[in-house]
């Protein structure tokens, strides 16, 4: 991933953030040259500096048979932001651009259908997703209809070994064109807007000159 230095962290716990509003990823194999892409929920375990991405596949999925090498992109929130918000818009010259936060967890691919594990790792994520959202579904291992549906399903298990987190949050920029961005995101009616009017509070700007929200 092309990372100018001013937009790359080392914060793992801006990952642990980052994974926690959205443990969607996309992951990434290649076979016989060429990538293959699944989009999947997971769980994910830090300890210290030991990460463990899991999840399953359909077992159709040509990707279920794949091991070794993978990539796991986790997509946090991301913005438009116009030029026109920038105090220094003639004079520099400013241009369009985008605002986002991203991360790229490389490691070693194992996948996994024994009906234990399988049962574990459906549990533990339909658990995270109810509680998430106020649900009580559970899978239930001594039913015979919730086990058969295991027979469907490959899981994995990514250990992570490489680390790449990108906030490209107008670092680069002067305080007041950054402070008048996050100002404009604030004002927007998304969430995914003041998601990244919260990042760029956090990373981009000095303490003390972030604008209240709203302003």
């Amino acid at each position: 991933m092309y990372t100018p230095r001013a937009f790359a962290i080392d914060d793992l716990d801006a990952l642990d953030r980052l994974v926690d509003a959205d443990a969607f990823v996309t992951l990434v194999t290649v076979a016989d040259g060429a990538p293959c892409v699944s989009h999947l929920p997971v769980l994910y375990r830090r300890e210290g500096d030991r990460i463990r991405l899991s999840g399953h596949w359909a077992r159709a999925n040509p990707q279920a048979r794949h091991e070794g090498r993978a990539l796991a992109i986790v997509h946090g929130p991301h913005a438009y932001v116009s030029p026109g918000v920038y105090p220094d818009k003639e004079t520099a010259a400013r241009v369009p651009t985008w605002n986002y936060a991203v991360a790229h967890l490389g490691g070693r691919l194992r996948t996994f259908d024994d009906e234990a594990g399988l049962g574990e790792l459906v549990a533990a994520l339909s658990q995270a997703q109810e509680t998430r959202i106020g649900r009580d579904w559970t899978f239930e291992p001594e039913r015979d209809d919730h086990r058969r549906q295991l027979r469907g399903i490959v899981g994995f298990h990514l250990d992570v070994d490489a680390i790449e987190i990108k906030l490209k949050l107008g670092q680069n920029h002067p305080v007041a064109n950054i402070a008048a961005v996050v100002a404009d995101l604030d004002a927007r009616p998304g969430p995914r807007e003041r998601a990244v009017a919260a990042l760029m509070r956090e990373h981009a700007l000095p303490s003390g000159s972030a604008p209240m929200q709203g302003d």
